[in-house]
Parts: C-alpha cells; sequence; structure tokens
C-alpha cells in the first residue's frame, strides 16, 4: 500500500481499533484470509450466505458491485451473523479507502481539464448567490390577498301574539318569507411581511327582519346593493411582542385578543355579548397590543388598550365633535387576557362617554314608552366584563364553551335613563357533529344588555333573554348551509309590548372563495 494510503487508513484502522464495535477474540488467521480474498468477489450472488431478504443485502450489493471493497472469506462467505472484530473492521476499510482514493484521481484529472470553464461558473454562482442574499435581506414585494363571502339570507319570523301586539301599540306584522343576501370582500395588503393594511368591502340589502333592534343577525348587512368600504385599519408589528393599530374604520373588538370561539347567528351573543362593554359601532381609533413572547401552544399574557370615536363621530369637523369633542362617542376599551388557542380568560374594561340623551318626558313614560335598556344609556358609561372559552382535546359529546358576563354602571340627570346593566350569555359548539366538518351550536343569555336600575323608576328593568340554535353543513370546503332557529323573549325589558316576543327560522347558504 502506497504511504498515504496507509496514512489515510491508520487514524481510521486505529478509530476502529480503539472504539470497536466487538469484544470477540481475535483471529489472525480469519483476517489474513479476509484480506487476501479483496479481488475474488463482483457480485454480491457470489456470497454464499447471503440471500436478497436480508436486511443488509442492498448495504452489501452496492459495496460490492458499486466500490469493490467487500470481498468476505475465502470459502465464499461474509459470516454476517458473527461479530466482527477490530482487525477486519480496518482491514474492510482499508479496502473502501482505497477504491475511494482511485475514483479521487478520476476526478482530479477531470478537474484539472476543466479548470478554466469551472472557474467561470464557480464565480457566477457566487455572484447571483450575493445578490439573491441582498435581495432576501432588504426586498420584500408589496402583495394583496383576496378572500371573498357570499351569504344568502332566508327565512321569516313570527310574533308570539301578533294581535295582543298590535293592541298594545305594537307594530307586529309576521314577516313574510324573505330571500336577502350579504357580500363581502377581505383584502389583505402587506409592504413589509409584517404589516397588514386591512380593506373589507361590503354590499347588502338586508332591511328586513334581520336588522331589527330585536332579531338583528351577527351576519346581517343593511344597504341597498351598493358596494362599500366597510372596515379600513392598518397595524404593525414594534418587536417581537408589540402591535399598533391605526384605523380609518375600525371598530374596538378587532384590536384585542377575540375572547370568545363561539359564532352566533343573533348579533346579541356577539364576542360573549355584545352589550356594555363590547357593544359598539364603526368609527375612528388606534390602540396597543401587547402579546407575550411564548412557544406556539403555550399559554401567555396579552395587554390592549384602544381608543375609539365610534359611529363616525372622529370624522367630524364640528367644535363638539371629532376625534376628541366633548360630545364625541368615545370608546376606550382595555383588556388583560391570559391563555392559548385551546384555552382562554381576560378581563375587560369599556369606559363609553357621549352627550346624555335627554330620555323621554315624564308623560310619555307614564304610558310606557320609555326604553329601559341598554339602548338608552346615561353616560359616561364604566363596564367591566369576564370573557372565557375552552376546547376539549377531542371533538365528541363535550363541546367547546364560551362565556361572558358584564356590568355596568353611570349616573344620569334625566328620567328613563338606564344607570345599571347587565349582560350575559354562554355559546356551545360541537365539532364533527353527526359527520366529520360539521359543527351543531346553542347559545343562550340575556338579549344584549339590560336594565337593572333606572332613574326615577324604582323598580328598575325586567331581564331579557334569547336562545339560538344552528347547525353547519359542510357541503364542500367552500360551501357551507347553516340552518338556525331562534328566540327572543322581553328584547326591551319593562317596555316590551305583549306579544311582541319573536320566534325566527333561516337558513343561511355561505360560498367561500
Amino acid at each position: 500500500m502506497k504511504l498515504f494510503q496507509q496514512l489515510l487508513v491508520a487514524p481510521a484502522a486505529f478509530g476502529l481499533i480503539a472504539s470497536g464495535a466487538n469484544a470477540a477474540e481475535l483471529n489472525i488467521n480469519d483476517v489474513s484470509d479476509y484480506a487476501a480474498s479483496a479481488e475474488q468477489v463482483t457480485s454480491v450472488t457470489q456470497f454464499a450466505d447471503v440471500v436478497p431478504t436480508d436486511w443488509a443485502y442492498q448495504a452489501l450489493a452496492n459495496l460490492v458491485e458499486t466500490y469493490g471493497c467487500v470481498a468476505g472469506y475465502p470459502n465464499g462467505s461474509t459470516r454476517g451473523n458473527r461479530a466482527m472484530t477490530r482487525y477486519e473492521a480496518a482491514a474492510l476499510l482499508n479496502a473502501c479507502l482505497e477504491r475511494i482514493t482511485e475514483v479521487t484521481d478520476e476526478l482530479r484529472r477531470l478537474l484539472k481539464e476543466f479548470e478554466t470553464e469551472l472557474a467561470i461558473l464557480k464565480g457566477r454562482v457566487d455572484g447571483l448567490e450575493a445578490r439573491v442574499g441582498e435581495l432576501e435581506a432588504t426586498q420584500f414585494s408589496t402583495t394583496t390577498k383576496l378572500k371573498g363571502k357570499a351569504d344568502f339570507f332566508t327565512g321569516a319570523v313570527k310574533y308570539a301574539d301578533r294581535n295582543e301586539c298590535n293592541k298594545k301599540g305594537g307594530a307586529c306584522e309576521d314577516d313574510g318569507f324573505n330571500f336577502s343576501y350579504r357580500y363581502t370582500l377581505n383584502l389583505n395588503t402587506s409592504f413589509t411581511g409584517k404589516d397588514r393594511l386591512y380593506t373589507r368591502l361590503r354590499a347588502g340589502n338586508m332591511n328586513n327582519v334581520w336588522t331589527q333592534s330585536d332579531s338583528y343577525l351577527s351576519d346581517a348587512k343593511s344597504g341597498d346593493n351598493t358596494l362599500k368600504v366597510d372596515k379600513l385599519w392598518y397595524s404593525f408589528p414594534i418587536g417581537n411582542e408589540f402591535k399598533v393599530t391605526v384605523g380609518a374604520l375600525i371598530e374596538n373588538y378587532y384590536m384585542i385578543e377575540t375572547p370568545t370561539r363561539y359564532k352566533p347567528i343573533l348579533k346579541a351573543f356577539k364576542l360573549g355579548g355584545y352589550g356594555a362593554v363590547l357593544g359598539a359601532s364603526t368609527g375612528q381609533g388606534f390602540g396597543v397590543q401587547w402579546r407575550q413572547d411564548a412557544d406556539p401552544g403555550d399559554a401567555a399574557f396579552n395587554i390592549a388598550v384602544n381608543y375609539v370615536a365610534d359611529g363616525g363621530d372622529g370624522a367630524l369637523s364640528n367644535s363638539e365633535k371629532g376625534m376628541f369633542g366633548e360630545n364625541t362617542d368615545a370608546y376606550l376599551l382595555s383588556q388583560v387576557g391570559y391563555g392559548n388557542r385551546k384555552w382562554f380568560i381576560s378581563a375587560l374594561y369599556a369606559l363609553k362617554n357621549a352627550q346624555q340623551d335627554d330620555g323621554v318626558t315624564e308623560a310619555k313614560a307614564a304610558i310606557g314608552y320609555s326604553t329601559p335598556t341598554a339602548n338608552n344609556l346615561a353616560h359616561p358609561l364604566h363596564a367591566v366584563g369576564l370573557r372565557g372559552y375552552w376546547s376539549p382535546d377531542d371533538s365528541g359529546f363535550i363541546p367547546t364553551i364560551s362565556a361572558g358576563l358584564d356590568f355596568g354602571w353611570a349616573d344620569s340627570d334625566y328620567y328613563g335613563n338606564a344607570e345599571a346593566v347587565k349582560g350575559w350569555m354562554v355559546g356551545l359548539n360541537w365539532k364533527d357533529a353527526f359527520v366529520e366538518g360539521n359543527k351543531l351550536g346553542l347559545g343562550f343569555g340575556s338579549y344584549s344588555s339590560y336594565a337593572t336600575e333606572i332613574r326615577d323608576r324604582p323598580n328598575g328593568g325586567d331581564q331579557n333573554f334569547a336562545i339560538e340554535a344552528y347547525y353547519d353543513f359542510a357541503v364542500t370546503d367552500n360551501i357551507t348551509i347553516t340552518p338556525a332557529v331562534f328566540w327572543v323573549d322581553d328584547a326591551n325589558g319593562k317596555d316590551q309590548v305583549d306579544g311582541a316576543n319573536k320566534f325566527g327560522g333561516l337558513v343561511k347558504t355561505t360560498f367561500k372563495f
């Protein structure tokens, strides 16, 4: 063996000898026989004790037929079931290194012959890698992604006692079977890969029972079939844990962690209860969110605070309105939460400031025309709430549970205004109900917030109640049919006209693209 080959083999051989895989007694004759037969085998089929079903058959075939560095013993065997001595391992390694050295010499000759061409190619590749690295580090192509949805609504409502309702001065006409729609386009644009400009376009024609105050659907959209910009905001990160959002058309709950897993039919059950704490209209606002940096799946804390000039007041330029005017419907919302995607609990505080409504005249109140609910709140209103959800590890009999509870209080100078309100709800969802991919939902609680104390009315207001059930049937990944029913009881508390309670039924068909 050439000197440099011996130098190559020596470290490997000594390594095998030092750490070897075998403690068997050394047989020098076997080692000599193994080394002496180094060029006697050209195919793995020449080994008498190797068959295609052996686990090492393919490995032996490669070493024999490709590299020619496994010979076995003079009797035509490999003795594969016997432990290998360190010296046999050294002999095998030596044979393979000799073959690798031969291949290396051939490669060296080829490299020498094409040295100029390879140098040119290498320079070009290095240049391309440098340019690609620079682009990846400094460049991001502005990207806009579109997601759309079309919702068809068919259904009707029926009053508990239409005749009695009308006798009491109500306007209770059973709603005929109707067919309306809502169309939504969501545009998400990013300029850096980490920020987000969100634009929502919507159109609808639901000027019917689905947008009335005592049967308002969560997905309802009134309108005249005109496609309009419905939401518009921009959010960007600061470091790994902070996010800032500024919106020209935004609602406050978009700037907190979503506190529920229940997606309702009635708007009153939205976000764990759409009332004293989270009830808001689209306006102009800004907010900051912090979320503790944690591994995926681990529980983490979050804190959020935001401000919205509700109902579009922030876009006005008169002295009493605007973003921070004396009579601006100003909503300050804060949240502290803890949890992960499977469970979450949060506490919320809201301050709702606006010009107080002068309520209703005492004469009208005496005959029952006041509205002692959250719709006629005294301002400023302080409200606190709890929200939370829990999801089981596996879908089955146990549902995902979402719940919310609100309390609000304020002082009023006007007769008939609510000075304390309360709201609650529980939402249950069963994933893969009856059929994999489908979902069953059941929600119940107060119909939005209701008044518990009313200015100059010692008996306060009556509790209201609503319940709903629905079933999401996934026809395909992009088409879902949702039949639903609901009942709304005493939506206006003590001012509810007899017979005005509602039972509703509808079918919502959703197309996503």
